[in-house]
């Protein structure tokens, strides 16, 4: 009977009968639907036309369903139901942000800051499709086309936005065998009949904070081995190579476990700043301050 129908067509006089059906009368749909009611009643016809069949019954207080509409409005209100959750649906796919979300990094940053943060940002922000770039060099946002990036250190001048993580102390290091073998130094100075493994920005002279009194001291001390490279400086102190003062988000996880002994617990490294930087002047995305959030968040777990 209705195989030549366009259903097409007939969706939209579909929801407006509903509409007539809900309120009772063409007044009230008239409103709800900002249509005049002379409208309302010309789709009204033109469905039950098309149809061949009477839904509405008019009398004096508005309108009645036939059985025959009962039956109908079923249907439109699930046709209506669907059709308002496929929008909200699109809204939602509207409101995610999506595509690459590409950050900077220094090495050991990742592990147990940087990877947590992103595992909980992609389950609030499942279309964002994170892209990591780990080095210890300063890296200009629009020239590596990065959206975030996180830099340790004195910030060099640049229009981009700089917001704290928070700072880290470097903290005298060493394994137990390394130990075993070579005494543990109970002084600043018994520092000097041991190996120390030095990285090229504490060589020679260190910037040393005496927790007892919170004053400055500069200690020289002759390097046995030297890198450029974080990654290589603790996998030296690991391979019971010397001591080394490393990050304390990098050897805290080791300390814990063992794998490294805290030396001289009176004196750490002077405190250096880590950064989270942006290139948005203003109107920053929900989803960039989230992870902000989230860094800073498992940044102050790891360094307790």
């Amino acid at each position: 009977m209705f195989k030549n129908m366009n259903t097409v067509k007939l969706a939209p006089l579909l929801l407006i009968f509903a509409e007539v059906a809900r309120q009772g009368s063409f007044t009230g749909a008239s409103k709800k639907l900002g249509l005049s009611k002379s409208a309302i009643s010309q789709q009204i016809k033109r469905l039950e036309a098309e149809l061949d069949l009477q839904l509405l019954a008019r009398n004096t207080r508005g309108v009645v369903l036939t059985q025959v509409g009962e039956t109908l409005l079923a249907r439109s209100e699930l046709l209506s139901e669907q059709l308002a959750n496929a929008v909200n649906d699109i809204q939602k796919v509207k409101d995610q942000p999506s595509g690459t979300f590409r950050i900077s990094l220094p090495p050991f940053f990742e592990r147990n800051i940087i990877v947590p943060a992103l595992h909980q940002l992609c389950l609030e922000y499942p279309l964002i499709k994170p892209e990591l770039v780990v080095t210890g060099r300063w890296q200009d946002l629009i020239e590596h086309q990065l959206d975030a990036a996180i830099f340790g250190g004195t910030l060099k001048d640049s229009n981009y936005k700089a917001q704290s993580i928070g700072k880290v102390r470097d903290l005298f290091c060493a394994t137990a065998n390394y130990l075993q073998r070579n005494s543990t130094p109970e002084s600043l100075d018994d520092l000097t009949e041991h190996k120390y493994l030095a990285s090229h920005w504490q060589n020679h002279k260190l910037t040393l904070i005496d927790q007892r009194n919170s004053t400055d001291l500069l200690f020289s001390l002759e390097h046995y081995a030297l890198t450029n490279n974080l990654t290589t400086l603790v996998e030296m102190t690991l391979s019971d190579m010397g001591i080394a003062l490393l990050p304390e988000f990098v050897c805290q996880q080791e300390i814990n476990r063992g794998d490294l002994v805290h030396l001289l617990p009176d004196y750490h490294g002077r405190p250096w700043h880590f950064y989270f930087l942006h290139r948005y002047q203003s109107n920053k995305p929900a989803y960039v301050e989230r992870f902000y959030q989230l860094v800073k968040h498992y940044f102050s777990v790891v360094n307790g």
